[in-house]
């Protein structure tokens, strides 16, 4: 019988019957690699599902001329999960960021997979379910570093003698493509520091020079 321990110890697999993880453990291979290995990148078709055992990847999506982090992942993470499902292609790039070991499971075994355990899918919802949370929340915290200098320049865009009239955070969070939530923490702080007053439907520019040096920001 083969040993099945590594499997049996990652929550996705745990409590799957012997004969399910023994196929795993025998159609899966394990190979190391350095540091900067690129797994897949973003749009690539998906054949295979990685599980890292040692060492340490990360996920991203290029932005411009830089690179976003989705997750950055430690042992035992798994990983390339959306090239197996749904359009079969990955939804970001994968490197190594030192040098690791890895585990590849085919796409076909992980259909043969389901088949074996049918529950199992409702695990690989969540994890995805909480790879994309994840994401998004990145999403937010880049856009919010570049809000200030974008709200501020709409409000200057909008304002007549001062006053920002007539439009609500929402309305403002739809013109800078964000949530509401978002724009109205964004000038909370342009509040606290003295540069606006926020009334109902109404914003009262105090302090004009210093909001015009924050479109610049």
């Amino acid at each position: 019988m083969l040993d099945v321990g590594f499997f049996s110890g990652i929550d996705l697999f745990q409590h799957l019957p012997d004969s399910c993880l023994e196929a795993l453990q025998k159609d899966s291979q394990v190979f190391d690699c350095k540091g900067g290995h690129l797994f897949y990148v973003a749009e690539q078709a998906g054949r295979t599902l990685f599980i890292l055992e040692k060492g340490s990847v990360r996920t991203f999506r290029p932005y411009g001329d830089k690179r976003l982090t989705i997750a950055a992942l430690r042992p035992p993470a798994i990983f390339g999960v959306l090239g197996c499902f749904g359009r079969g292609k990955y939804q970001s790039s994968a490197e190594a960021l030192q040098p690791s070991r890895v585990r590849t499971i085919s796409c076909e075994t992980i259909q043969t997979l389901l088949e074996c355990a049918p529950h199992l899918a409702n695990k690989f919802v969540d994890l995805m379910s909480e790879r994309l949370a994840h994401f998004l929340h990145s999403m937010e915290t880049l856009a919010r570093k570049g809000l200030i200098p974008r709200l501020a320049t709409l409000l200057l865009e909008r304002e007549e003698n001062g006053v920002v009239a007539g439009m609500t955070h929402q309305e403002l969070a739809d013109n800078l493509g964000l949530h509401r939530e978002t724009v109205t923490s964004t000038l909370g702080e342009l509040r606290t520091a003295g540069i606006i007053e926020i009334k109902r439907k109404t914003i009262l520019i105090l302090q004009r020079e210093r909001l015009e040096r924050a479109t610049h920001e």
